[in-house]
């Protein structure tokens, strides 16, 4: 699943794209939100917020969510679309460019002065304007549950992913299982928002500081291999706030104890 970075950098690019430009072309294709019509309005911006893509134009807020396989494309106008049509959820577009959401989900339209009933339940975002490190380490710090699961509620912080929280525990030498009250949540919380800020403008996300393919994590997808720093073998579990959100875990035995 797309983690905060990469969502950020969809914002970003479609952003500095319709920044300014007025819709021509205004198409959501699911039932509930198939006549909006959004035509005649200029795009104020598109921002991120955690994994959550908003776009403003005309007093209204579209949200997107890229979930496992969304992306969003962009085309000069009549410029033929890289993925079937059928895959497309939502199509925007300006005199200049053409953006098209292929496979996103939550997709939602509403008054912007309502927004917060779309993203307002999310923790601090480590790339947002308003990111606040201390009340993050305290939602931390209050969730009683296993490290791995509390880092991962977008509740408690808005961005993180499953890779950035097996690789972020490496780092910090905690096992996943640890009880979040247990863990220097400070301390993780600072490493998350420096590393998230660094892979912002990265072509391939890394966590070990070396960008070739193979070698960009620690302890990430990498089951059974030997540990980077001591050669014990990585070993893997599944963890998760319910048995349909289990995750995926990595971590070294002897590194994160």
């Amino acid at each position: 699943m797309p983690e905060g970075d990469t969502v950020f950098r969809v914002a970003r690019r479609l952003d500095r794209a319709l920044r300014g430009g007025v819709i021509t072309r205004f198409d959501l294709r699911v039932p509930e939100l198939a006549t909006a019509d959004l035509r005649g309005e200029s795009i104020a911006d598109v921002t991120a917020r955690g994994k959550h893509l908003l776009m403003h134009a005309g007093g209204m807020t579209l949200r997107s969510h890229l979930r496992m396989d969304g992306a969003w494309h962009l085309y000069r106008p009549g410029e033929r679309w890289r993925a079937p049509a059928f895959r497309a959820r939502a199509v925007v577009g300006t005199a200049e460019a053409e953006a098209v959401g292929f496979d996103v989900s939550m997709l939602a339209l509403v008054p912007t002065r309502e927004e917060a009933a779309l993203v307002g339940h999310l923790g601090p975002d480590p790339l947002g304007p308003d990111w606040d490190p201390a009340e993050a380490a305290r939602r931390i710090h209050a969730d009683v549950r296993p490290i791995h699961v509390a880092l991962l509620d977008q509740r408690n912080v808005a961005g993180f992913g499953n890779e950035y929280a097996a690789e972020l525990l490496f780092l910090r030498g905690v096992r996943p299982t640890t009880p979040a009250p247990d863990v220097d949540a400070a301390a993780l919380v600072a490493l998350g928002a420096r590393t998230i800020r660094a892979n912002i403008d990265r072509v391939d996300r890394t966590f070990t500081g070396i960008d070739r393919r193979g070698q960009t994590t620690w302890v990430y997808g990498r089951a059974r291999r030997p540990c980077r720093r001591c050669g014990t073998p990585i070993e893997t579990g599944e963890l998760g706030a319910s048995p349909t959100e289990e995750r995926i875990l990595f971590w070294c035995p002897t590194c994160q104890r």
